[in-house]
């Protein structure tokens, strides 16, 4: 590739020697991710993976495909571009490990209006990182250069993830019965989703984002609205792989608990949460107070403190607990599960 240049192309806004240069700074970042399966080099056409199937009886795939959303402004509003990565594989991870599956491996595709090789190896960077938190391995992306298209200073990033589970573990929303116990994984934040709200409440672009530190625990509005995305695979994987009896799991992405908590249940279960337990973050206090936004609206809209919650069996809910805990995660109860038409009811 050495050979390989267009000052024709160039003249039109695409730099293909930058996209080299990209590659070149980014294949660190991407070798810290290998995982046994991994079978190509980064700069292929594609990215090859041989899945760990041994003693599976019917191994299935899992897939997941997901974008970091408007929380990408405030990365280009603070120049800050190594944490977005972590939010590009949290949101593919988090949605396949719902099924039980492992995660395997990770691609990602980077649209830039300039193709800055330094700015594009620190988004990696943060994918990279995502990848060794889910225990998943990097193995191919796309850098797409597109002037005109995306303003030089801003990008686009998305990607997908592949996992692997035996059918016979594949977690079943119809397996929930009244009685069963709701666990909450906490949150980091607002994670990668609502952003659009959260952009009007605080005038994001218009006002700085160096604001409201006391109430946010010393940290500035734009820091905690950055914070990368929890990622739950390892905890998750621990806690399955123990042999704890978990019914179903919920990714709480957009659509808060409204949307996402139903989608674990049967379609004649209800889950019934104590709002009171609930551990709400400040920055989802300072959200209601800032743009006047109704109680039923912030849990149909964010996280609120929690990203993640597991349907587990009664008399599993200890045992489950204390396996979060060993592994990172201030997991606690959050509600149980009864008999109804399948909804949440916050009390």
């Amino acid at each position: 590739m050495e050979k390989s240049f267009s000052d024709s192309y160039k003249a039109a806004g695409v730099d293909v020697t930058a996209g080299y240069k990209a590659v070149e700074l980014m294949k660190g970042h991407v070798a810290r991710t290998a995982v046994p399966g991994v079978m190509s080099a980064i700069g292929g056409f594609g990215g090859l993976f041989a899945p760990p199937v041994g003693g599976m009886k019917k191994p299935v795939l899992v897939s997941g495909t997901d974008g970091v959303g408007t929380k990408l402004k405030l990365a280009f509003l603070q120049d800050k571009h190594d944490t977005v990565g972590i939010d590009c594989v949290a949101m593919c991870v988090n949605d396949i490990v719902c099924a039980g599956a492992r995660p395997l491996f990770f691609l990602d595709y980077v649209a830039v209006g300039k193709n800055i090789p330094e700015r594009v190896a620190q988004i990696v960077s943060g994918v990279a990182e995502g990848c060794v938190q889910s225990g998943a391995a990097l193995i191919g992306g796309e850098t797409a250069e597109m002037p005109g298209f995306y303003p030089e200073d801003e990008y686009d990033l998305a990607g997908f993830a592949v996992g692997i589970v035996d059918e016979e573990k594949i977690l079943n929303p119809e397996n929930v019965a009244a009685g069963d116990i709701i666990i909450a994984l906490p949150s980091t934040g607002v994670h990668s989703n609502g952003f659009s709200l959260v952009r009007k409440v605080f005038g994001i672009g218009e006002k700085p984002l160096d604001r409201f530190n006391e109430e946010l625990g010393g940290a500035t509005l734009g820091e905690t609205l950055l914070t990368p995305t929890r990622i739950y695979v390892k905890p998750v994987m621990a806690v399955l792989d123990a042999g704890v009896n978990v019914k179903s799991i919920s990714h709480i992405t957009g659509g808060g608990f409204y949307e996402n908590i139903p989608r674990c249940l049967p379609k004649d279960k209800k889950a019934v949460v104590e709002k009171s337990a609930v551990r709400v973050l400040p920055i989802f206090d300072l959200i209601a107070r800032e743009g006047n936004i109704p109680e039923r609206d912030m849990f149909n809209t964010f996280n609120m403190g929690v990203g993640m919650c597991l349907v587990v069996a009664r008399e599993d809910a200890d045992k489950a607990l204390e396996l979060l805990k060993q592994n990172g995660e201030e997991a606690y109860i959050l509600g149980h599960i009864e008999d109804g038409d399948r909804e949440i009811v916050i009390k």
